[in-house]
Order: structure tokens, then sequence, then C-alpha cells
């Protein structure tokens, strides 16, 4: 007798939960991703997927609004538009190399040109997306694993 495993339950006991969200057009305006109730979650990965093209020139990111204490970047504003971001690319994230956030990066949806996804702490509040106003959509997809018991993280 033989045990599978299905890819759904691999992926929840190696990258935890998965949620997404859509951004909706990308209006000059902070829009809720998440939702983080309960404690501290640990995001293991943090990606969008363009799923309308992004034309205009703008000015982007991603950001950590908690219930109590600072507002922080989770990534570095940047132009996703003025190199016209096809529908299909995925957006991920620089690692780092200083103190500075990672910035956000496109990269087409067969591989290449990025870097890997984001992995963070976050706390109660919420995750926003922050633009500058542009066209295009972008949603975005979170795994994830509480900290805390009864922590969890949500569409907002």
């Amino acid at each position: 007798m033989s045990v599978l495993i299905q890819a759904d339950q691999l992926r929840l006991i190696n990258m935890g939960q998965r949620v997404s969200k859509s951004t909706g057009t990308l209006a000059a305006t902070t829009v809720a991703l998440f939702t983080v109730a309960g404690g501290e979650v640990l995001i293991t990965s943090l990606h969008g997927l363009v799923t309308t093209a992004i034309t205009v020139v703008n000015s982007y990111k991603l950001q950590l609004n908690p219930t109590t204490g600072d507002t922080g970047d989770l990534c570095a504003a940047t132009d996703i538009g003025t190199n016209d971001t096809a529908a299909g690319s995925l957006l991920t994230f620089a690692l780092a190399t200083t103190t500075a956030p990672p910035k956000l990066i496109a990269g087409s949806a067969s591989g290449g040109g990025y870097c890997g996804p984001l992995s963070a702490v976050v706390t109660t509040g919420q995750i926003e997306s922050v633009s500058a106003g542009t066209d295009g959509v972008i949603t975005w997809v979170a795994f994830w694993v509480p900290l805390t018991n009864g922590a969890t993280l949500v569409a907002a």
C-alpha cells in the first residue's frame, strides 16, 4: 500500500496557508490587501501576478500598517510602469543588501530577471499597496504560518 501526498498538502507543510487579493485598478490610493489578526505571522512568500498590463509611469510599494506602532515599508517604492509590465509578469523582491527595504522587481512568467520572494514577520494590522496612480491590476499571493496561537492572515 502506498500513500501519496497531494500538491496542496505538500505546499501547506512547506509554505503554510495561501491567500490572495487583487488590487483592482491601481488608482492613486492606499489599498488594504491583507489583514493580520490575533498576533504575529510569518509570511513565507509574497509575490504579485500582473493580470492587466501596467503601462503608466508610477510609484508603487507594499507596506505594513500595524494596529499599534509605526507604518513601515515592506519594499521600497518602485516605478513598475515606465518599462511596461505585461500581463502575466511576476512581481517579486530584490534581495536587500543594506538596511533599506527590498525593491519590487518585474519579471516574465517564464522566468529570469528577478530574485526570490519576500519573507517577513508581520504583526496585527494590514498589509497595504500604495500607488501614486497608474493603470493595471496585480493579484498578490501570500503564504503564511502563525507565530502566535490563533493568529490569522486573510484577504482584506
